[in-house]
């Protein structure tokens, strides 16, 4: 044999070694997936439908994918579900007993939407009948005349039968403005807090607490303002509170006496834009507030949202809420923009946050009844006419996730780039496995990859797929 054969025949061996080998290879981290994958979509006239399941293949290497690692572990899901507003109330309420009662199924029953995580106003909002609060008056320090009575009359009846529907139901409570004589200006309009009357607010919020607790509503965590860094020139109930103000009323006020008269309520800070990330870190960096204070709550209007990892890295034992935000009534894909709230959405979860609560729950075609000078749409549009309802693209999205991703569950890791596609992963208590996709263009195939396997999924234009497996 030449010496040139010889070497040819070493590098076959050499080759056919490497071929072993690299078959031998581990396949990377994870379970290997077990059974078909389970397909729910949202597209065209689908509504979270059912679809032809997806079946697993082994993997046959390289090319663009979404690779799924459970090892990577995130965020706990705490839900899904908008706001209770004094409007939104007010209409739902309107509906009469049996309209109404099948809306708060659609929304809260956890074979339906499943809505578990929502927000009430303490007083008015910009979206109500008219201004409120719970002592209006000369000032009254001790609350003697606090009454929670306005909100017996729809506000509190919604709420109560939400939850029988749901008993998991997580709600929020955030003030848009204390009294008015608590504020420099005399009125919920605008302006800002006096600082003399932090005490006296701190029982404010204690009694709403109490007293809705002995109303049957229990109240699981508070913001100390909505929207900290607005007075919107007094054109709605608002107040500015500045990061000094609010580390004060946090740390030396609310937190305190909450404590003292043994409420377990969470509190929030910050209620307001991604662009105030700065101001979240030095407030969290507060010793005395960190020591009452449970996350932020975050609102989407301005800045990106990144700011929540970047807090998120600065305070690691903080939580992250996202806590409004809500379709444009004008927009001429309102009833259709699912694709655009469901991208929204995977951002929102990709980082950090444990909640979605979207705006008002139900408005008019008008967008009222409301007192400010914002034109919104709710959730759900319930025509002043007729009572007929209509659902906005944010609800078809909402309640997709909500459907898909229930409390408890934990965001694992995704990794993998297509253009107009976006994607997050959950891990849900039973050890399913989610993954939500997001198509904003024509329909495309995308290859998801887990463990030592792969599956080709179809995606149609303009969709939400879930994908769910062992």
């Amino acid at each position: 044999m030449s010496r040139n054969s010889s070497r040819r025949d070493m590098l076959k061996l050499a080759a056919a070694g490497m071929t072993v080998l690299a078959a031998k290879r581990p396949a990377p981290a994870g379970d290997t997936p077990e059974g078909s994958i389970a397909v729910r979509v949202t597209a065209g006239e689908k509504r979270y439908a059912e679809d032809e399941a997806v079946s697993w293949r082994p993997r046959q290497g390289g090319g663009t994918g979404i690779e799924i690692d459970p090892a990577k572990g995130f965020q706990d899901i705490l839900g899904f579900g908008a706001a209770f507003t004094d409007a939104a109330c007010y209409l739902i309420h309107q509906l009469g007993e049996e309209k109404e009662q099948a809306l708060l199924e659609e929304f809260f029953d956890p074979s339906q939407a499943g809505f578990s995580v929502c927000r009430v106003p303490i007083g008015s909002s910009d979206y109500a009948r008219g201004v409120y609060s719970f002592d209006e008056g000369a000032p009254d320090p001790e609350m003697t005349r606090f009454s929670i009575a306005h909100d017996r009359a729809y506000i509190l009846p919604v709420l109560k039968q939400s939850r029988r529907i749901n008993p998991e139901l997580f709600l929020l409570a955030s003030p848009w403005s204390p009294p008015g004589w608590m504020k420099a200006n005399g009125s919920m309009l605008g302006g800002n807090i006096r600082v003399r009357y932090f005490d006296a607010y701190a029982r404010y919020f204690a009694r709403f607490l109490e007293e809705y607790a002995a109303a049957g509503v229990t109240v699981n965590a508070v913001t100390s303002q909505n929207e900290v860094d607005t007075d919107q020139d007094g054109r709605m109930p608002a107040c500015l509170f500045s990061q000094e103000n609010e580390i004060g009323f946090v740390a030396e006020h609310l937190g305190p006496l909450l404590e003292r008269r043994g409420l377990s309520t969470k509190i929030w800070i910050l209620d307001h834009n991604y662009n105030l990330w700065g101001r979240a870190i030095c407030e969290l960096d507060d010793p005395q507030l960190n020591r009452y204070v449970d996350g932020v709550a975050w609102h989407g209007y301005v800045g990106e949202v990144t700011a929540m990892t970047r807090v998120h890295e600065a305070h690691p034992n903080k939580h992250a809420y996202w806590t409004e935000g809500g379709p444009d009534l004008d927009d001429p894909k309102y009833a259709t923009a699912w694709t655009k709230w469901s991208e929204t959405f995977t951002g929102i979860l990709a980082n950090w946050a444990r909640c979605i609560i979207g705006w008002n729950l139900a408005l008019d075609e008008n967008g009222k009844p409301d007192i400010g000078p914002f034109r919104c749409g709710g959730l759900v549009t319930i025509h002043s006419g007729t009572q007929h309802i209509t659902r906005s693209g944010m609800y078809w999205a909402l309640s997709h996730y909500a459907k898909a991703i229930r409390r408890g569950a934990k965001r694992i890791g995704s990794t993998g780039a297509m253009d107009g596609v976006s994607h997050v992963a959950f891990l849900d208590r039973d050890k399913k496995k989610i993954l939500m996709l997001t198509n904003r263009d024509e329909a495309r195939e995308v290859v998801v990859r887990a463990a030592d396997r792969e599956a080709a999924v179809s995606l149609p234009k303009n969709s939400i797929v879930t994908l769910s497996w062992n």
